[in-house]
């Protein structure tokens, strides 16, 4: 058989893969008896395995958290940390981690507790606010708007004016940097490389060659924020960088109000940042 912190392979048959490794992993008995090296030597084995055989993608379960006991945190804490360096070594490989429940991600999020208050505080208060307005203009006898009213607002509204062909062609002239462009001039400042840059962000070399060699590229804002958390940036240059892509971070959007959370806070880990996005259902950066 094959012993505790080792894996094995076999052929995918019927299952929608090519290949099963079927990976040991330790029971816990408290901590004291070399579980978390086991459990660090299960993943090196199984990441091994897809590296020999050459794997594009890898699913992964959190092993050992389930009937063999192994602490949910501890173990996504080894799981992160594997699956990081086998990344490193590996950066065109498609790694994901496979969970049962949101849960067993959101119990291990970095500042889980002051994230649900600053998600209360920003984005769901909104709510509540609207319709307290609507009641007290209910209350005064206001007529609510109405879609009539407004196209009625629409029609009678002056029209704005129309720059001159040669004042739109100076306008047109003096437009700032694009989204590539700045990208590309805040990696050159900090020193960077480019393989640097897409696998802090959890992009693929593919997509960032893309964004290199177009300077009109316009990405989606899961990309975008990616890119300014592995720039490391602060909260007014990450608003700034997006918004040379048309894009804003706005408290009515609770991707938005979560990423802004961790910038606040100076956290520039893709990972942790897409744990917490997991947590709460929203869109993941990067792994495009």
């Amino acid at each position: 058989g094959c012993p505790t912190g080792k894996a094995v392979t076999t052929p995918g048959f019927d299952l929608p893969c090519r290949w099963v490794v079927h990976a040991v992993g330790p029971v816990w008995r408290g901590g004291a008896r070399g579980e978390k090296d086991l459990l660090r030597s299960c993943y090196r084995s199984a990441f091994s395995e897809a590296a020999r055989l050459g794997a594009s993608s890898v699913a992964f379960p959190l092993i050992s958290a389930g009937v063999f006991g192994y602490p949910v945190h501890e173990a996504l804490d080894v799981a992160r940390a594997e699956a990081q360096a086998f990344l490193d070594a590996h950066p065109d490989v498609d790694a994901t981690l496979v969970v049962f429940s949101r849960d067993v991600v959101a119990e291990s999020v970095a500042l889980i507790g002051e994230l649900r208050e600053f998600v209360d505080d920003a984005y769901v208060d909104a709510s509540p606010f609207l319709r307290d307005r609507q009641r007290e203009l209910e209350a005064l006898g206001a007529p609510l708007p109405s879609a009539a009213a407004g196209r009625e607002c629409a029609a009678c509204a002056p029209m704005a004016s129309v720059p001159a062909s040669d004042e739109l062609a100076e306008r047109l002239s003096h437009l700032d940097a694009s989204f590539s462009q700045a990208l590309l001039a805040l990696i050159d400042e900090r020193g960077l490389t480019d393989a640097q840059v897409y696998r802090r962000a959890n992009l693929s070399r593919q997509l960032f060659s893309k964004i290199r060699s177009r300077a009109d590229y316009r990405p989606t804002k899961p990309t975008a924020v990616a890119l300014a958390l592995a720039l490391e940036l602060t909260l007014p240059q990450a608003r700034e960088l997006l918004a040379r892509a048309g894009l804003a971070l706005s408290h009515s959007s609770k991707f938005d109000v979560i990423v802004e959370f961790y910038l606040m806070r100076g956290v520039h880990d893709v990972m942790a940042v897409n744990e917490a996005l997991f947590a709460f259902d929203q869109p993941l950066l990067g792994s495009q």
